[in-house]
């Protein structure tokens, strides 16, 4: 379709058109103008800015044309359709949660500030250019359904789609660190492909939850610093998170240390031992600013026990960038399909290596903090 918008400015819109119902899937517009700045209010995120996509001299869409074209959707409480967030004045979300236009906005602030903080976290920390690598973004589906309690990447879309949740017990689920989890699946399956079973569907959660924590601390915003659990800005209780990594039995199921059974868990679950693993790498086992009793490590048998105590490792963290960057290049450089705890112990002393050194202290911890969650 071409045309001319109502500023004057050219128009050329490929549609995608459903087969079935003939029904509009997308469109966009292949004429780029220059991006905007605009402001938002998000429940999570607070006041952010947002480079947002002018339509016409009045109207601006939710749509980032400095990272990819991404872009945010919202699905009225439907499982299907939607369209693009527009706004009359660039000022998106009240910071409140309700029904009207504006407080929608507040959510689809969360995720379009969650995916562009992402975004930049790849790209300037590792870089990324994308989470295919190839200056395409994704999108964020809002509003999903109605109460609904998850959040979801989808490699059929491209895409990450949010529930409000409950409102009883659980907030909308577009916090930062879900966003930045939920995009990590999409560069999962880009690079190592982990298949979402076993051992290496475990390793699949825990590379979203690793890197979900890695942009939470890399946005560096007050109303979300970075921690160690992962989304606790869920509950509405603001006590409780999905999951740990300093001590990942806190769920009551999750594990903290190898076992020769733990690929028969759910992948949530058998996430612990790599979260936890991660966790001691970049920070340690003694306590410091994230726990003040530390994090307990692993003796035969699957024992718990504190730091220092009976024949337990202690590990002595390397810090979270280096943590990250050994993580990142295990995933993309080393781990297959297959890998499994075993050959991501391997992976990461590879990654190590490559970067730092064979002789380096990098290399001695990362053997010393899967030793430490007996993976050996």
């Amino acid at each position: 379709m071409s045309g001319t918008r109502s500023d004057g400015t050219p128009s050329e819109k490929p549609v995608i058109v459903s087969a079935i119902n003939a029904s509009i899937v997308e469109s966009w517009d292949d004429i780029h103008t220059a991006p905007v700045t605009g402001s938002g209010k998000g429940y999570f995120s607070g006041t952010v800015a947002l480079s947002t996509n002018s339509l016409t001299a009045t109207s601006s869409e939710l749509r980032d044309t400095t990272r990819g074209g991404q872009y945010t959707i919202n699905m009225l409480n439907k499982t299907t359709g939607g369209s693009v967030f527009t706004d009359s004045n660039n000022a998106w979300g009240t910071g409140t949660l309700g029904t009207t236009a504006d407080q929608q906005q507040t959510i689809g602030v969360d995720a379009q500030y969650g995916t562009a903080v992402t975004w930049d976290y790849y790209k300037l920390v590792h870089g990324r250019n994308g989470i295919r690598n190839d200056g395409k973004g994704a999108y964020n589906r809002v509003h999903y359904s109605s109460k609904y309690n998850n959040a979801f990447w989808q490699d059929s879309c491209f895409c990450m789609t949010y529930g409000d949740g409950d409102g009883v017990t659980f907030n909308p689920f577009d916090s930062l660190d879900v966003a930045g989890h939920e995009m990590t699946h999409g560069v999962t399956s880009i690079t190592a492909k982990l298949v979402y079973s076993g051992e290496s569907g475990g390793l699949n959660e825990a590379t979203s939850d690793i890197f979900g924590t890695a942009v939470e601390f890399y946005a560096n915003n007050p109303n979300d610093p970075g921690d160690y659990f992962i989304g606790e800005k869920l509950y509405k209780s603001g006590t409780s998170a999905l999951r740990s990594m300093i001590q990942p039995s806190a769920d009551g199921v999750s594990a903290d240390c190898y076992y020769a059974t733990l690929g028969s868990l759910d992948v949530h679950y058998s996430s612990g031992v790599a979260n936890h693993f991660f966790y001691l790498l970049a920070e340690g086992s003694a306590p410091n600013a994230y726990s003040s009793i530390g994090s307990k490590t692993c003796i035969a048998g699957n024992t718990r026990v504190a730091s220092g105590g009976a024949a337990a490792p202690v590990v002595t963290g390397i810090g979270r960038s280096k943590a990250e960057k050994i993580w990142y290049l295990a995933l993309t450089g080393y781990m297959t399909s297959s890998t499994n705890y075993a050959a991501a112990r391997v992976a990461t002393i590879n990654a190590a290596t490559a970067l730092y050194g064979a002789a380096s202290a990098e290399v001695a911890a990362v053997r010393t903090a899967w030793s430490a969650v007996l993976v050996n």
